[in-house]
């Protein structure tokens, strides 16, 4: 009976966030189980909470790889992820003591505030003081993104109309910018509309015009580097594979920030030309001759049967959702059945991690950049971090979803 009244109100929820599903017992089947992948989590990531104990301080776990737990420190671009998905696991649960590692975790951020290193400072950020200031407000938190927002604004040339994703902010030599660079945006959105500078929301603009111009092909794929001549802005000196197989195949994790970027940068703006982009990259993913039937892609979508990517499946899953209350009728039905199908895969055995194995991440099966061979078949802590944000979004809960 307790499940029963669960599904009925999870059914509810989506109806009132303006979800239409055309398979009702695929979204029923899923709202009954997520007590059960939250619970599964949430000793999971207790079980990671006691491995860090003996981490050095002032580090976040990021992967687990050759038996061993590799941890990161603030300035690494995966930082964010681990205090974000705790503080998800605190607004399902409510439990104090994910709350308090959220917060000792979102802490160790500080050194964020004055980096201007790379372009990664909205996923450093947004991720776990975005969430904190949502869930358990402090005026740290608003400080710590405010001043993040200024120090990324620092990447970005006028005359060039782009953020700089990688390399110093004086290069004239090259001028790099990835499709990633799409996430970072929301940073400064929340910047500007937050008693922050006004230029802010400009320079997001900016970033997202260009990468709509310039990053993707006829066919809707995502392109991963662009490198832009710093002396003349404007032009392209050249396209490069980065994490992908080749220039011309498709990086699967790219494309899907492409498909996240666009439809936040949608919810921000009301721009309908970004809502557009985004509806493009998810027809291009899901349409795919190489997607498989679950929905999990292959780390690049030019090279079937060699590793899916679950981080790259579970953030297309949470944008999809997202996305799905932008559009209507028989559109917002498929983009929401293909992300319930590629959550529910997610949280399957076949992705989704046995308590205390996989050292304690929940996803397995994760792609950093194979053409580097590095972090290939491994959990993520982004893939964490998508799933549960996709889950919650599915809930009617999580951040920053359209009502």
């Amino acid at each position: 009976m307790k499940n029963l009244k669960l599904v009925v109100l999870s059914l509810a929820a989506a109806l009132c966030a303006g979800r239409v599903s055309a398979d009702a017992a695929a979204d029923a089947a899923l709202a009954a189980h997520l007590p059960q992948i939250f619970a599964q989590a949430a000793e999971q990531y207790r079980g990671l909470l006691k491995q860090m104990e003996s981490q050095p301080a002032n580090t976040h776990p990021k992967r687990w790889e050759n038996g061993k737990l590799v941890t990161v420190k603030p300035l690494d671009w995966c930082s964010g992820f681990f205090p974000g998905s705790l503080w998800y696991l605190y607004e399902y649960t409510k439990a104090e003591d994910f709350k308090a590692a959220a917060e000792k975790y979102t802490a160790i951020q500080d050194p964020v505030r004055r980096y201007t290193g790379n372009h990664d400072i909205g996923f450093m950020l947004m991720t776990c003081a975005g969430n904190g200031l949502r869930l358990a407000p402090k005026p740290e938190y608003k400080a710590l993104l405010m001043d993040g927002a200024a120090s990324l604004a620092k990447r970005y040339r006028p005359d060039m109309k782009l953020i700089r994703s990688w390399g110093p902010i004086d290069n004239m030599k090259e001028y790099l910018v990835i499709v990633d660079n799409m996430m970072n945006l929301e940073l400064l959105e929340w910047a500007s509309k937050n008693g922050g500078d006004a230029k802010f929301d400009v320079l997001a603009r900016d970033q997202a015009d260009m990468t709509d111009a310039n990053h993707f092909r006829a066919d809707g794929s995502a392109l991963h580097v662009l490198n832009y001549d710093p002396r003349h802005p404007g032009r392209i000196l050249e396209y490069r594979a980065g994490q992908g197989a080749t220039v011309t195949g498709t990086w699967s994790r790219g494309h899907s920030w492409g498909i996240y970027g666009f439809t936040m940068m949608y919810r921000e703006t009301k721009n309908p030309k970004y809502l557009a982009r985004a509806v493009k990259s998810a027809e291009y993913a899901i349409n795919h001759p190489n997607m498989p039937a679950d929905g999990i892609p292959y780390w690049d979508y030019s090279c079937p049967g060699e590793e899916r990517d679950s981080s790259a499946g579970a953030i297309m899953a949470s944008a999809l959702i997202e996305l799905a209350g932008y559009v209507e009728g028989a559109q917002a039905a498929k983009y929401h059945d293909f992300a319930v199908k590629e959550l529910t895969a997610l949280a399957s055995p076949a992705y989704f991690a046995a308590v205390g194995a996989n050292g304690n991440f929940l996803l397995m099966h994760g792609v950093g950049s194979k053409p580097a061979n590095s972090e290939v078949d491994v959990p993520l802590n982004y893939g964490d971090y998508y799933f549960l944000e996709g889950l919650l979004r599915f809930a009617g809960k999580g951040r920053r979803v359209e009502r």
